[in-house]
């Protein structure tokens, strides 16, 4: 049967190379091209290796190198400390090829592999062709050389990435396999996934939900860090949502199933970080399609170097020149850039999902590096989005108590968060009070009589509407107004305020210190705005403002060349995540479609996890930059050397594989960084 190449979205090559190679030995094969092993895609290769590398396997990785490394140290013995007679000729060549192939007969069968399948000009290919060529003219040690320290190196990128796999899946996949529940009223141990809903999960301390449900206990606490990186524990009480991954913390607790187990959140979350690696950053997709046409020219090169010196040197040495175009070859592989650059993406999104913080892909990490502006929602995002009255002020011939009673049963008509403010401050409706004909007064509030006298509680748009006289300057009150008049007099106004989140300030100061710009749109009234933006220090804000509004405001900003992130909801405001550069959903951890919008979801309400986003975004660009740099000196530099002929085959060795463990080791510091 004909293989077919597989390709990705952007023409990337996924098969026939080392990077497939060291991903499938590393057991995250998904995580190169962001598919599932469930998901239906065939391949065309081999069988699944979703497994990580246990530790049985990672030493049999070493068991070739290391056979390599003995054999080819005492051959260098023989050949320069120890005088012996029969190390010579046959004995000489037999030796050193017994120490090159534990290393080199498998990359030799991968590039008889990719020749049969089309694909020339791979890595396996210009491995194997500089180091036959340095057996063809008797350089034996660097023959091996080369090729062990390449062997060596694809080693520890395996384990790299076995690592990189390892802590995404340790921090994403906290499902526990199986579950308790309570049938009869008796508990068994079932496999969670065949949990019905409406089934009963008993939780004993220290365990993991293994579904989403509803709290029936009456009170628990629960660890919640997996899910938002906050070690903080959740205390929930009966009747409210529980989440996969969350851990009880006290007493035995029972939970109601609500929702399948491939559908948790969780699950969600889950597939979200897996296929975040199949969303390619720009710089690595310029680094593949590079090394895509880079490779066969530098074949050509190479052959270049060893044949067009005969028209122009007048003492043309054919080895001497074959010598310097394998040097050339193996400085020439690509793997240092090939491997390192998503390695380091991947650690960013791993550190990042540490934090909560949930990137749909590599591109968005490149995209929040560079974020020059940041727009923000109010409510929900750096306020609370919890309304408290604040003051009362009544006239002082009202009665405070009455009035408020009858304000309250008004207001148990509406649903609107300033009524359910007025009810937790007043306490229970009293019944006593008859309400006829009320009625709600689109944008502008309520009416109704009571006693025979009508209560209007609403905006002072309201007062205007009926023609209410009243002695208060609505525009110098700064919180959210509710004015009320009785029986056609004004009888005074209640002030319902958002508590500002207590990390707020801390996130404009970190914004402000990595020089983004910062602004606020809001539909609440604008003078509560212009309030908590000024107590912030956020640089412009903008009240009273529908979706339309804000959208056009964001038009605005993206038309003076500004990259923007609007950081909100996710839902409602999906106009304008979808205009931003990159979205970013506050609290995406308890609605599916916060997860499905945005481009960036922070599981908790904290709004320092913006900064913070970004920080990881800049570090890993950083880390990117760094190998890449790297990787084109170094290799520049000798390439160079090698042409004129004045580098060996050792110092190739350093540009390749030496480079590519300095770079490796470079990424993987990114899943080490505190954040």
């Amino acid at each position: 049967m004909e293989h077919k190449h597989i390709y990705d979205a952007e023409g990337r090559q996924l098969c026939c190379t080392q990077t497939e190679k060291v991903y499938v030995n590393a057991g995250a094969k998904e995580l190169l091209n962001g598919h599932h092993k469930h998901d239906g895609h065939d391949h065309d290769h081999d069988h699944d290796h979703d497994h990580a590398l246990a530790g049985g396997d990672q030493w049999k990785l070493f068991t070739p190198p290391v056979i390599s490394l003995v054999l080819l140290l005492l051959g260098i013995a023989f050949d320069n400390w120890i005088s012996t007679s029969w190390f010579t000729g046959w004995v000489r060549l037999g030796w050193y090829v017994a120490a090159y192939l534990p290393v080199g007969i498998p990359v030799i069968k991968d590039a008889v592999k990719s020749i049969s399948k089309g694909e020339v000009f791979s890595e396996f290919f210009l491995m194997a062709i500089a180091t036959l060529g340095a057996f063809a003219i008797a350089e034996y040690p660097e023959a091996v050389a080369v090729m062990l320290f390449y062997a060596v190196g694809e080693v520890f990128q395996t384990l790299a990435v076995s690592r990189a796999k390892t802590n995404i899946k340790s921090l994403l996949d906290q499902r526990p396999d199986e579950v308790t529940i309570i049938k009869n009223n008796q508990s068994q141990v079932v496999k969670a996934e065949t949990v019905e809903i409406g089934e009963i999960i008993q939780l004993k301390p220290g365990e993991k939900l293994g579904l989403d449900g509803e709290l029936l206990s009456d009170t628990a606490s629960f660890n919640t860090a997996a899910l938002t990186g906050e070690s903080k524990p959740d205390t929930k009480s009966k009747g409210e949502s529980v989440l996969a991954g969350m851990i009880n913390l006290n007493t035995v607790s029972l939970v109601k199933v609500t929702v399948a187990y491939t559908d948790s959140k969780l699950s969600k979350i889950l597939e979200l970080v897996q296929n975040a690696t199949s969303q390619k950053a720009p710089t690595e997709l310029f680094i593949r399609k590079f090394a895509k046409i880079y490779t066969p020219i530098v074949v050509f090169l190479a052959i270049g170097i060893c044949l067009v010196p005969y028209f122009f040197v007048e003492n043309y040495d054919f080895q001497d020149w074959l010598y310097r175009a394998l040097i050339f070859l193996v400085i020439s592989c690509p793997c240092a850039l090939v491997i390192s650059i998503p390695l380091g993406y991947f650690g960013g999104i791993g550190a990042a999902s540490r934090n909560g913080i949930l990137f749909k892909g590599s591109n968005f990490l490149d995209a929040l590096a560079n974020i020059q502006h940041v727009v923000m929602d109010k409510t929900g995002t750096m306020t609370e989005g919890v309304f408290k009255v604040q003051d009362i002020v009544f006239n002082d011939d009202v009665d405070r108590n009455t009035l408020l009673q009858k304000v309250n049963a008004v207001e148990s008509l509406s649903t609107h968060p300033v009524a359910t403010a007025i009810h937790e401050y007043v306490g229970k409706v009293d019944e006593n009070i008859q309400l006829i004909n009320a009625e709600e007064i689109a944008g502008h509030g309520l009416k109704a009589t009571i006693d025979g006298k009508e209560i209007l509680v609403g905006n002072f748009k309201l007062m205007n509407k009926y023609n209410i006289a009243y002695d208060v300057d609505p525009a110098s009150i700064v919180y959210t107004t509710i004015a009320i008049a009785y029986d056609g007099r004004f009888a005074g106004y209640i002030t319902i305020a958002d508590s500002i989140k207590e990390d707020a300030q801390k996130t404009i100061d970190q914004l402000t210190a990595y020089n983004v710009k910062t602004t606020m749109l809001s539909g609440d009234k604008s003078s509560v705005v212009a309030f908590v933006a000024k107590k912030l220090g956020i640089q412009q804000a903008f009240g009273d403002l529908l979706p339309e509004d804000k959208v056009n405001k964001v038009k605005e900003i993206k038309a003076a060349n500004q990259t923007v992130a609007f950081v909100g909801d996710g839902v409602n405001d999906a106009p304008v995540v979808a205009l931003s550069d990159v979205g970013i959903a506050m609290g995406g951890l308890g609605s599916d479609a916060t997860i499905e919008t945005a481009d960036v979801v922070i599981q908790d309400d904290k709004p320092s996890k913006i900064p913070l986003a970004i920080n990881i975004g800049k570090q890993t660009k950083k880390v990117v930059w760094q190998n890449i740099t790297l990787a084109f000196v170094v290799k520049g530099i000798v390439l160079l050397l090698g042409a004129g002929g004045l580098a060996t085959m050792w110092e190739a060795v350093f540009a390749d594989v030496g480079v590519s463990l300095i770079a490796i080791l470079n990424a993987v510091r990114i899943q080490r960084m505190k954040f």
